[in-house]
């Protein structure tokens, strides 16, 4: 896969700075890992090795086809967004509220994208992230504000693009 320079910068620094043993134990994770009716992945289940973006009801249609999983959570796209897919095999998506508990009904397949702790891409620079309640089948999107000034001051010291500590504030 292709990396902006922005990110391929940012890959060879935590590259760097990473020891021996954690990039080989870091080279050893799965791509998916799948946990009763769940998958995880970082990016589409559909090529987890490309890293996929989904942005669009397509990219989610690709990733929830496949898959059997009843719910996919994924990240690598720092939007929040929760897509559906129906026994009739229509996909819809949408962007979820905040701290709201979404029940995910059984009649359909879900793939929910969590969002970022950090380079946030949604305008909004607090950390997001979800969490999914096994027993009552519900997901609740979280956002948490952080010190994104101290965040962004070590992005500078670290010698890293403006862009990646001038997109914390922003969310852009």
């Amino acid at each position: 896969f292709r990396l902006n320079e922005t990110a391929a910068a940012a890959l060879r620094w935590t590259s760097s700075v990473l020891s021996t043993e954690q990039k080989t134990y870091l080279s050893t994770l799965p791509l998916t890992l799948t946990d009763d009716d769940r998958l995880y992945v970082h990016s589409s289940a559909q090529t987890p090795a490309k890293f996929t973006y989904i942005n669009s009801l397509r990219e989610a249609s690709d990733s929830l086809a496949a898959t059997k999983a009843h719910l996919t959570l994924c990240g690598h796209v720092h939007d929040p967004a929760l897509y559906h897919i129906s026994v009739t095999g229509k996909v819809m998506g949408f962007i979820p509220m905040a701290t709201t508990p979404i029940p995910l009904l059984t009649q359909r397949r879900w793939l929910a994208v969590m969002g970022a702790v950090g380079q946030p891409r949604d305008g909004n620079p607090a950390a997001a992230y979800a969490i999914y309640d096994t027993g009552n089948r519900e997901i609740t999107f979280i956002r948490v504000p952080y010190d994104v000034d101290t965040a962004a001051a070590k992005i500078r010291a670290a010698g890293l693009p403006d862009a990646l500590w001038k997109r914390l504030s922003q969310g852009r």
